[in-house]
Order: C-alpha cells, then sequence, then structure tokens
C-alpha cells in the first residue's frame, strides 16, 4: 500500500497543473461577435448613448425612447427592404418615389371606396411590388447597371406622381386612420400617455421577415450567394431573373408598407416629402456593415446603422446643436464607419494571404 507522504509529490503536481492551465476562456460565438463590425458599432452607440445621458436629462427617458422609435420607423422599414438588395448585389435609390406612389394611390383609392387597414395596405403593397418589378425587368433582361436604373425610374415614378396629382396634399383622411393602432397603452405619473403604436409595430415586423427570409429560407442563402458571386451563383443553376425580381419586388412591398405608416404618422399625404430621404437610408444600412458590393450584411448591422444616426441627430437637437450641423456629424460618422470597416477588411485578407 502507499503510503500517505508517497502521494503528496503527485497531488502538488495535479495542483500545479491546475493552476498552470486556463480556465474556461469566452465562447466562440462571442470570439466571433467580438471582431465583427456589428460589435464595434454597438459599442459606439453604448458610447454615444451614455455621453448624451450624460449632457442632458432629457436623452434617456421612455419618453425620448417612444419618440425616437416612432420618428425613425420609416426609415428602419425602408433600411430592412433596401438591405436585401444590396447583400443581392444591387443596388435601388427609387424607393422613396414608390413610397410615394404607393401612399398616393392607397389612400386616393381607400378614400373613395371605404377601404379599411388590411385594403390600404394590400393597394400600397401591390403598387411597391409592380415598381419593383420594373426594376427588376430593366436591370436583369437588359443588363443596364442597377443604379442607373433606380436612378432614372425614381425620377420617372416621382415625374408621373407630380404630374398626374399637380402636387396636391392630401388632408382629408379617415377617422380610423388617423388614430392609428395602439397596443398597450400606458399613462405615466405626469400624464403622458404610452403606447405600442402602428410604427413601433410595423418597424419590429420588417426587421423580422427579413431576417427570417435572409437567414431561414434556401432562397436568403442564394441571394448571400449571388451577391458575393453572380457568375458562380448561374453556373450553380441559381434563377438570376427570379432572385432580382424577388429582391426588387420585395423593397417595393416594404416601401409601399413603410408609406401608409409615415402618412398615418405625417396626418397628411404630401407627394414631395418623401423622395430625398433615400440616402439616409442607404447610410444607414452601409454604416451597418452591408457592402455595396453584395455578399454582406445583417439584419442586426442594419438596426444598429438606424439606432446610431437616429441618436446622433436626436442627441445634436437634445444638446442645442444647429440642425444645420446635421448632415455634417452624420457624413463624418458614416465616413468613418465605412473607412474603419475597409481597413479590418484589408487586414484580415491580408492575414489570410500571410497565412
Amino acid at each position: 500500500m502507499r503510503r500517505r507522504h508517497d502521494r503528496l509529490p503527485v497531488a502538488a503536481a495535479s495542483i500545479r497543473t491546475s493552476l498552470a492551465s486556463p480556465g474556461p476562456g469566452p465562447s466562440p460565438l462571442f470570439m466571433r461577435f467580438r471582431r465583427s463590425h456589428e460589435f464595434w458599432l454597438l459599442a459606439v452607440i453604448l458610447a454615444l448613448s451614455l455621453a448624451l445621458s450624460l449632457a442632458t436629462d432629457s436623452f434617456l427617458t421612455l419618453q425620448n425612447l417612444f419618440d425616437l422609435l416612432t420618428s425613425n420607423a420609416f426609415v428602419g422599414i425602408l433600411a430592412s427592404g433596401l438591405l436585401v438588395v444590396l447583400i443581392s448585389g444591387g443596388i435601388d435609390i427609387s424607393f422613396t418615389a414608390t413610397a410615394s406612389v404607393a401612399q398616393y394611390v392607397a389612400l386616393t383609392i381607400g378614400i373613395r371606396y371605404g377601404f379599411g387597414w388590411l385594403a390600404l395596405f394590400a393597394v400600397a403593397g401591390v403598387v411597391g411590388v409592380l415598381c419593383g418589378l420594373i426594376n427588376a425587368i430593366f436591370i436583369t433582361r437588359l443588363r443596364i447597371s442597377s443604379i442607373i436604373v433606380s436612378i432614372a425610374t425614381l425620377n420617372i415614378f416621382y415625374g408621373l406622381l407630380i404630374v398626374s396629382t399637380g402636387g396636391k396634399y392630401i388632408t382629408s383622411l379617415p377617422k380610423f386612420f388617423r388614430d392609428g393602432i395602439s397596443w398597450f397603452e400606458h399613462v405615466d405619473a405626469s400624464g403622458v400617455p404610452y403606447a405600442l403604436n402602428l410604427q413601433i409595430a410595423v418597424v419590429v415586423l420588417a426587421f423580422f421577415a427579413a431576417w427570417l427570409l435572409l437567414n431561414r429560407t434556401n432562397v436568403g442563402r442564394q441571394i448571400y450567394a449571388m451577391g458575393g458571386n453572380k457568375d458562380a451563383a448561374q453556373r450553380l443553376g441559381f434563377h438570376v431573373l427570379r432572385l432580382n425580381v424577388l429582391v426588387y419586388s420585395y423593397l417595393g412591398f416594404v416601401a409601399g408598407i413603410a408609406s401608409l405608416v409615415q402618412a398615418q404618422l405625417a396626418q397628411s399625404v404630401t407627394p414631395t416629402v418623401l423622395v430625398g430621404k433615400e440616402l439616409d437610408v442607404l447610410a444607414a444600412v452601409v454604416l451597418g456593415g452591408a457592402s455595396l458590393t453584395g455578399g454582406v450584411g445583417t439584419v442586426f448591422g442594419a438596426i444598429l446603422g438606424v439606432a446610431l444616426l437616429a441618436i446622433l441627430q436626436n442627441g445634436l437637437v437634445l444638446v442645442g446643436v444647429s440642425s444645420y450641423w446635421n448632415q455634417l456629424f452624420v457624413g463624418l460618422t458614416i465616413l468613418c464607419a465605412v473607412s474603419i470597416t475597409a481597413w479590418s477588411d484589408r487586414r484580415r485578407r491580408a492575414a489570410k494571404a500571410i497565412n
């Protein structure tokens, strides 16, 4: 039988081994997220939010949070649709004109025939799909650059709308439309009401639908593959025309839905108010990590891009910075974010080449 003092060196060696071996480290999922563009974007958002909460008492309030979500819902909904197009390797900036047309047509017909919510959304969605279908056919069949086609259709759709309507506003909206939809209403001690309104509900559903399409369907994997290498996707048997019809029609449908959400918030239909916001949407999606060359982008990144721009613009107003500086700060933020992303990608490619 081995004596007790014979076992002491073995026990001491095992203790030294256990102390020298590292403990359980971070999970591979966290380490992958740590190296992603979304991690640094989230860090910037948290740092900016902390700075604004210290600079002004009005930022970190429930009322300001609801105002941010409601006022930026239109940009967020459109960003969820534009993300799909960018990942596919295309680009479309005509969606604001599509939204303007869908908004005017849906509410004009709806007021005349007494449509309800479902019928209004159906008409707006169909108009949006038709506009997106036009883009897809020209881009795929005639092999014209998507940016050229979308610039042309932006002006065509918008021009037809202004010519046919004379730029007239629609202000006599149905009562149910003016009242909107809200759930879980709550009134705080100051008498300020809060609720899950139409704008917040639709932007959440829009991002969720985009996530399902891109991450939980075979079509979503084909969209990523087509954006990464269109020629290789064709050789593998992917139907490029069908995929382009899908992504551009999807953006058109989303634009139609977003148009009614914006009209309910504005309590009127103004043919000239939406065109011009396309660069804000594009900036948010690119800021979120989507590549203009295709094949790259996430729904979470798009959400963070929209959030960063919304917080930045809202914070500048709250701290008393003139609105004339908004575009300057937004432009600098986008330029810095895109530059950092490009620099990181170059370093990653260089490291892979060395290995």
